[in-house]
């Protein structure tokens, strides 16, 4: 049965589609999957009744939009699928005027660059275990808190996305906050490990104690999306027994400087959230 032409998948796919990112050796858990399908929309390629590829497109807000979860089932890589996903998710970005960002593995950069994608600033996965002894100067993420931390990060992305923001501050992953109000680290829960970010702070420094303090508060593997150009941090990681996974290259169709502020961006959410 040949393919169908990419659409809009239901929830109903929810099962399908998880696992797409778990034969790929991704991360992402039914909760991320539902954030995408409850915030945002996932489009598929159909063979049988079931998705052989993905891609989803959540709106930060009113300009920006992220495209993240392009999945091809390993038999039908090759053929054009992905980037004919991809490019379903850029008419969909055009026909509401936002303009698509993404994080880019090596692999997906040879597709996204002749499609017009420029790039911003790299990240590199780093993964290791956490536990440890936890620093000071931070506390626990409270409901109050939620409004500075959206600003915050809202001023470094270049885009607001609070409702992502509320639901990992009450993902049962670390959710901090530097005592002076000065930075933040959320997390979630993995299908592989407890992924840590986004990291948002005004210097360096603070930016090191809210990602040790998370490390700490995690039993079991973690993975961090580090900016690579806090070279400081990414010390830090490798003296904590951390190692550098992968690459990644946060690209924009057809604007080549970043919008935010991403000095101030220490650690991604991950490439399907930004």
């Amino acid at each position: 049965m040949a393919p169908t032409e990419p659409a809009p998948l239901t929830p109903d796919a929810l099962d399908d589609c998880r696992a797409l990112s778990t034969a790929a050796g991704w991360n992402q858990t039914a909760a991320d999957w539902m954030t995408f399908f409850r915030s945002g929309i996932v489009f598929g390629i159909t063979e049988g009744g079931r998705p052989v590829a993905t891609g989803a497109v959540i709106a930060h807000g009113p300009k920006v939009a992220w495209i993240g979860m392009v999945l091809v089932r390993d038999d039908r890589r090759g053929g054009g699928l992905g980037t004919r996903i991809l490019k379903v998710c850029l008419d969909h970005c055009r026909a509401q005027g936002l303009l698509p960002v993404l994080d880019a593995t090596p692999a997906g950069e040879r597709v996204y660059r002749p499609l017009g994608f420029l790039p911003w600033f790299g990240l590199t996965r780093w993964d290791g275990t956490g536990g440890g002894q936890a620093t000071g100067g931070v506390r626990s993420v409270g409901p109050a808190d939620l409004p500075r931390i959206a600003e915050a990060d809202a001023a470094a992305l270049g885009a607001p996305r609070p409702e992502l923001l509320s639901r990992l501050a009450t993902s049962g992953a670390p959710a901090l906050i530097a005592d002076t109000g000065s930075g933040f680290a959320l997390g979630r829960p993995g299908r592989i490990a407890t992924q840590i970010g986004p990291v948002v702070a005004e210097d360096e420094s603070t930016a090191a104690r809210l990602i040790e303090a998370a490390i700490a508060a995690v039993s079991g593997p973690v993975i961090i999306d580090l900016a690579d150009h806090h070279a400081g941090l990414a010390d830090q990681l490798r003296d904590r027994g951390f190692t550098p996974r992968r690459p990644f290259l946060r690209m924009a169709l057809h604007h080549p400087a970043p919008v935010g502020n991403p000095l101030h961006l220490y650690a991604a959410a991950g490439p399907e959230f930004g």
